[in-house]
């Protein structure tokens, strides 16, 4: 074990250090100049920091690489080296400090999304991270720390590019902005992931002060057993005399952020505008305290998750139904289209299954002349971009789960790890690495395992392989092996045997429901018969036809009956006009057959990219005018968008999704426009992240909005001078410029546009944005709109160009 990981485990409350961008500035560094290479210029100033939040007490210093990658490093500047450097510096000062202190390697955000929510493959993304990680543990750090994560997916692929390069401990920390994360994954979402990926430590940083931070960490540490960190911000941001600044002072600082370690937070420190009097603060607030070790539940089973959804399968949870009909086994027209690399009806069956109550959907795309390590990553990525449910990734080939695995957001389920020779030692590292939990399948060699005892000894036997391999309990979840009783009769009752062990191991199971009836009569009221005696031994999961209604009806009558429905909250709901003429008819349940999108303002609320353009030939062959069609129903449409994304019913994915919809359908009728040469006056609008700032995903989301609401964007890019700014915008005729900026070291150079319009006298709005920034910083700086998210950039753009 680490000298890390051992004083976290003994109770250790450590004390973090600040930032680092503001001591800089404070230091010298010129504005505008990437901290990156006046750091590499000036290698004392930066041990000097670093020495100086030693002094402050911190047990910990990190790196100064947070954006140390080659996502947003100047080109000229070796990432690997640059990372190394600064490792070096931070270790020497550590060094330095009489007493031990230790040095965490800073791996921030890329500033990209990862397909299929971006345009980066998840390959990319994570050897860009490698490459940084290998400099810092070069540098010889002795743990990596990767903060200020704002998607669930980019944390991951960062926790997995340092697994992939060192055994250092890991620590992960993600920004939530109102209680989610910019792409909408809640705190324990967040937690829930990092636990599956065996993370050392995990917690929120940035984005607030103490006191908005504390009903995240509250959450943290009420789903957590592993250590929590904290890092507030020491308020927010103001401008004051041309310079940033942070209002709340160090002792306030510390009182507030001293009440994590009494709520069980083991690491604590700063994030924007703390510096060494806000740390040395806090170490006289934490000193002679013990950590309080508050009793956490230990979660049984397994839980599943993507960006914005979680499923927990075992324990006290629900009885969850896993779709089955993503599986071309008996189904010709979807193993043609496989086949043809086409994949309609395996999204049709997705809706369908989503609809009538599947908790995950279980893909399968096994059939002749398919090549599954091409189609099931292409079908995931399909699959993920439009529901935000898990998903099992079912199949044989393990290149195929392999290559599928990245393009998950956060833990899916892979199915399954049988009990012949190698595939536990194929796909349990795989599963350990993406921390993605298996299901495992009492199958070895040609003879079926018809009796309880057989099935228990080769779980045994995969238990002891999973150990071995450090694979978690909590990655682990137990097919029991449902054969069909019409050729072994007694295979119901061994089955049952089989989830009665699995209970008293304390392991979540699943049945693949189908199996028990083939051959006989009346499948569907056996395969529910069935679930029922399963579900009185203690099974969690089924895979089946959710559309079968005496399935879903079977189980919800289970969950009320075993205490999963408190109240029988769920069930009364669902059943409340219950009759025994309507029973097995779905209306009591107000289950129906879900009816495809049948109108473009449909088509754009889902977010239906695959189905839009036949909705929208349609209404032309009807003969629907090409003008009316945008103004009538395609900006109406993503107008609803943006009011569900303000009353936070949608996320980022979902947003990004409708708008690149409504984008196909723009692009489908703008020559037909230009064809009825009909004038229509678009604004333009000049986007760019000022100087200094490389950061530009809420740029780029501002942009796609925009140019969905008749505006015409220009994007200059990031890190622009004001006077490229403003040359552009005379260029273009611009009617708005829009500037962002996420550091709080680059925003003042926003005001260098707007002095530089007022001199030249030019007429052009400037409307302004970013993570850091405040309405109160916007009118100081004489901007003429603020816009907290791309939403409200929409609607600030309107009322500007109607002045």
């Amino acid at each position: 074990m680490s000298e890390f990981r051992r004083a976290l485990a003994e109770g250790k409350i450590f004390v973090l250090d600040g930032a680092t961008g503001p001591v800089l500035q404070a230091a010298g560094m010129p504005a505008g100049m990437a901290p990156e290479r006046f750091c590499l210029e000036q290698p004392a100033v930066l041990k000097d920091i670093h020495a100086a939040y030693v002094g402050a007490g911190a047990d910990m210093i990190t790196t100064a690489t947070f954006g140390g990658s080659r996502f947003k490093l100047p080109g000229d500047i070796e990432p690997r080296r640059f990372n190394r450097i600064m490792a070096e510096l931070a270790v020497s000062a550590a060094r330095e400090a009489g007493r031990k202190v230790f040095v965490a390697g800073n791996v921030g955000p890329s500033g990209f999304f990862a397909k299929p929510l971006g345009e980066l493959e998840p390959a990319e993304l994570i050897e860009g991270f490698r490459a940084q990680i290998r400099g810092l543990v070069q540098g010889g750090v002795d743990c990596i720390f990767i903060e200020t994560q704002f998607d669930l997916a980019e944390a991951r692929a960062a926790v997995v590019a340092a697994r992939m390069e060192c055994d250092l401990p890991v620590l992960v920390s993600m920004t939530f902005e109102q209680g989610v994360s910019l792409t909408g994954s809640s705190p324990e979402i967040f937690a829930q992931t990092m636990l599956n990926l065996g993370v050392d430590a995990l917690g929120t940083n940035c984005g607030a002060g103490p006191e908005q931070m504390r009903a995240v960490v509250e959450t943290l540490l009420a789903c957590s057993r592993i250590p929590v960190l904290a890092e507030p911000n020491a308020g927010l941001p103001e401008l004051v005399n041309g310079k940033t600044v942070f209002r709340l002072p160090p002792e306030a600082f510390a009182e507030q952020t001293a009440a994590f370690a009494v709520a069980g937070g083991q690491l604590l420190g700063g994030c924007c505008g703390t510096t060494p009097e806000h740390i040395a603060a806090l170490r006289r607030r934490v000193d002679g305290m013990r950590l309080h070790r508050h009793e956490r539940p230990i979660a049984s089973g397994i839980t599943l998750t993507t960006r914005s959804r979680l499923v927990s399968i075992g324990g006290e949870a629900p009885l969850a139904i896993i779709g089955e009909r993503i599986n071309p086994t008996g189904k010709k027209t979807l193993s043609e289209q496989l086949q043809a690399g086409e994949f309609t009806q395996a999204l049709l069956y997705a809706d369908e299954q989503i609809h009538a109550g599947a908790q995950l959907l279980d893909v399968n795309v096994g059939a002749p002349l398919v090549n599954e390590a091409e189609v099931l990553p292409e079908l995931v990525q399909r699959l993920t971009v439009r529901h935000d449910i898990p998903l099992a990734l079912d199949s044989s080939n393990a290149q195929a789960i392999a290559r599928a695995l990245p393009y998950c957001p956060g833990s899916p389920l892979v199915n399954s790890v049988s009990g012949e020779t190698g595939r536990m030692e194929e796909l349990g590292p795989l599963c350990r690495l993406w921390g993605a939990p298996c299901i495992l399948l009492p199958l070895r060699g040609k003879k079926l395992p018809v009796m309880a005892a057989e099935r228990i000894a080769i779980l045994e036997d995969l238990l002891l392989q999973a150990e071995a391999l450090g694979i978690s309990r909590r990655l682990l979840l137990v097919d029991v092996l449902a054969l069909a009783v019409s050729a072994k009769a007694d295979a119901g009752r061994q089955c049952l045997e089989t989830i009665r062990w699995c209970v008293r191991e304390g392991l979540p199971t699943v049945i693949g429901l189908s199996n028990v009836s083939f051959g006989l009569p009346a499948r569907e009221l056996i395969n529910a018969a069935f679930l029922a005696m399963a579900a009185g031994a203690g099974i969690s999961s089924c895979i089946a036809n959710p559309g079968n209604l005496q399935i879903r009806e079977m189980a919800d009558c289970a969950d009320m009956l075993l205490h999963k429905d408190l109240h029988a909250a769920r069930f009364i709901a669902g059943y409340a006009a219950w009759t025994p003429q309507s029973a097995g008819t779905g209306a009591a349940s107000g289950q129906a057959k879900p009816a495809a999108a049948t109108s473009l303002h449909e088509a754009v609320l889902r977010g239906d990219r695959e189905n839009v353009i036949t909705l929208l030939e349609a209404e032309l062959a009807g003969g629907a005018a090409p003008f009316a069609l945008v103004q009538e129903k395609l900006i109406p449409a993503i107008t609803e968008v943006g009011v569900r994304y303000e009353r936070r019913e949608y996320f980022l994915p979902q947003l990004i999704r409708s708008a690149e919809t409504m984008q196909a359908a723009f692009a489908r009728l703008k020559p037909l426009l230009e064809q009825e040469q009909t004038t229509v006056f678009r604004p333009i609008v000049v986007l760019a992240t000022v100087e200094g700032d490389i950061h530009d995903i809420g740029k780029n989301i501002v942009a796609l909005l925009l140019s969905n609401h008749d505006f015409d964007v220009v994007d200059a890019g990031k890190d622009v001078k004001a006077e490229d700014i403003v040359e552009t915008a005379c260029r273009h005729k611009a009617s708005i410029i829009g500037l962002s900026a996420l550091m709080t070291t680059t925003m003042v150079r926003m005001e260098d546009t707007v002095q530089l319009l007022k001199k030249r006298g030019l007429p052009i709005k400037v409307m302004v944005g970013g993570a850091v920034l405040t309405r109160a910083y916007a009118e100081s700086i004489g901007a003429d709109g603020y816009a907290a998210d791309a939403v409200e950039a929409v609607r600030l753009a309107n009322s500007l160009v109607s002045i």
